[in-house]
């Protein structure tokens, strides 16, 4: 992948997407370069379970974000978990966040408490930190430090001290009492803030220096406690930038849509920018059913109240060519009808059909005359190659749409195919117009998939009418003419059932009774 030769070694945060642009992965990693390199190994995808292979199939693109270190990372790893919510992740999906210290100035004597939520209070806080057992640690060693209370009462008083045991084992200065100055111990609020912001490297260094002395007189389980006691105060003033919640509008996205069908005008040099495509696919497994699918794009995103789907009539079995043809001369001609019922002179008028919808493309009252008017798309994709091209092109011209912009994309090579074109238009795979084509394309045969699976679940509940006694394959067809599905039969009273015609009381009362037997 030569996207994947430009990452450099450093820690960040990347993003995986599919086809359609959508955040399947959200990771981080040390190493930006290692990591990625081994989601595109051929030799992985054999040896990880079937959730990580599924991950690996469904990738097409990703974004990366570079960060000063792990911990950053780590933070804005959880955020755009939280705002992306990926299918493929778990961890941070919940609306659990990282701790934050807060501290309220204002109190007579403030205490530093843990938190996960940040308010508009008025309070100081310090964080988020993505280590908690390190913070906390942190936090501990602080207080003792610096003698601060971690009682909770707001204002303490000489009731609360005699329930107080921290200043007999030397952990609190004691403020409440007055065995130091409210002036003084908020000066030691202030030393410890400042080490929580990475200012004060110099208890650090005091610390470090404790650990060396302890490990040259032999101490070496002191000097253990000092080491983890470093990494720890370590891990929680490392310098490191805060991710809001939001994050995920700041994550600068690779897809422009906008941009995308600018350039896609370019290569395919096309007289005007295709701000609405129509892509056509065909589905059949077996000979069972047979469907078509057309989803629009406008602006370059999907116009989901303009898709449509076909069951394909003229053919039985296998036949994308025949079939092709029978879904474009099925969706302009309606096109072409609606659009002469939205315009007045259209009985006598001398224009070439293209160039009359295009008129009425600018005319506000079109869709008022008719309100199933729709346009003509300003470009029309085929999923396939020549041969369905072909097809589609010989449709559009018995309907006069001669110059009505057409391609087809074939799905190997990824080759644009333009008519008259013997060699097919090959656009790197890097460009947002070939990207925008893939996206239409998989959503189309998205789109036919899913209707196709419909139909085949229809055939399976249809079936069991097969084992009705009295239920001859006429009679099932008739019913289910009448009813439109076995959910709806189910429904329906016996009296009913034996209105339709061929089907009489008898038949009736052993369809009720077989159904009832069957829930």
């Amino acid at each position: 992948m030569a996207k994947l030769r430009d990452v450099p070694h450093t820690p960040g945060v990347y993003v995986m997407r599919d086809r359609l642009n959508r955040v399947i992965y959200v990771g981080k990693a040390r190493d930006l370069r290692k990591r990625l390199s081994n989601y595109f190994t051929p030799a992985r995808s054999k040896l990880v379970d079937l959730k990580t292979r599924a991950l690996i199939q469904s990738i097409w693109d990703f974004d990366l974000h570079h960060v000063r270190n792990e911990t950053e990372a780590l933070l804005l790893e959880g955020q755009l978990i939280k705002d992306f919510r990926p299918r493929y992740n778990i961890s941070f999906r919940d609306d659990k966040r990282f701790l934050l210290v807060r501290i309220h100035l204002g109190d007579a004597f403030p205490r530093f408490s843990l938190t996960r939520l940040k308010k508009d209070d008025g309070a100081r806080y310090f964080g988020p930190f993505a280590h908690s057992g390190a913070l906390r640690t942190t936090l501990n060693w602080l207080n003792k430090r610096f003698g601060l209370r971690v009682c909770r009462p707001l204002n303490p008083d000489e009731q609360d001290y005699k329930h107080c045991s921290n200043d007999i084992i030397k952990n609190c200065a004691a403020p409440c009492i007055g065995r130091i100055s409210p002036e003084e111990y908020r000066q030691r609020i202030e030393q410890a803030c400042e080490f929580l912001e990475g200012k004060s490297k110099d208890l650090l260094s005091a610390l470090e220096e404790e650990m060396q002395r302890a490990a040259a007189r032999l101490d070496f389980e002191k000097a253990a406690e000092l080491r983890d006691m470093v990494e720890d105060l370590r891990k929680t003033i490392i310098a490191k930038r805060t991710f809001e919640r939001g994050a995920r509008a700041k994550v600068v996205s690779t897809i422009d849509p906008m941009a995308d069908v600018n350039e896609l005008q370019e290569l395919l040099h096309l007289e005007r920018p295709p701000l609405v495509m129509e892509c056509f696919d065909i589905a059949n497994i077996g000979t069972a059913h047979c469907v078509a699918s057309m989803v629009r794009f406008k602006n370059g995103v999907p116009d989901n109240s303009n898709y449509r789907r076909y069951r394909i009539r003229a053919v039985s079995g296998q036949n994308d060519f025949v079939s092709m043809a029978e879904v474009i001369r099925r969706r302009f001609s309606r096109i072409l009808l609606e659009g002469a019922k939205a315009s007045e002179d259209a009985e006598f008028s001398q224009e070439e059909p293209l160039e009359a919808m295009r008129r009425l493309e600018g005319d506000e009252d079109a869709a008022k005359k008719n309100p199933k008017f729709v346009t003509l798309p300003d470009l029309v994709i085929v999923d396939g190659g020549k041969g369905q091209l072909g097809m589609a092109v010989t449709e559009l011209q018995r309907l006069g749409l001669h110059d009505l912009p057409i391609i087809g994309l074939a799905k190997e090579h990824e080759e644009v195919y333009k008519p008259g074109a013997s060699d097919p238009i090959l656009i790197p795979h890097e460009r947002g117009a070939l990207k925008l084509l893939q996206r239409i394309r998989d959503e189309a045969h998205r789109w036919a998939n899913g209707y196709h699976q419909l139909l085949l679940g229809r055939r399976v509940e249809e079936s069991i009418l097969d084992d009705c006694p009295g239920v001859s394959q006429n009679r099932k067809a008739a019913l289910l003419k009448a009813f439109g599905s076995v959910t709806r039969l189910r429904k329906a009273t016996e009296e009913q059932i034996a209105a339709v015609p061929g089907i009489g009381k008898a038949v009736a009362r052993e369809v009720r009774e077989f159904l009832e037997s069957r829930k």
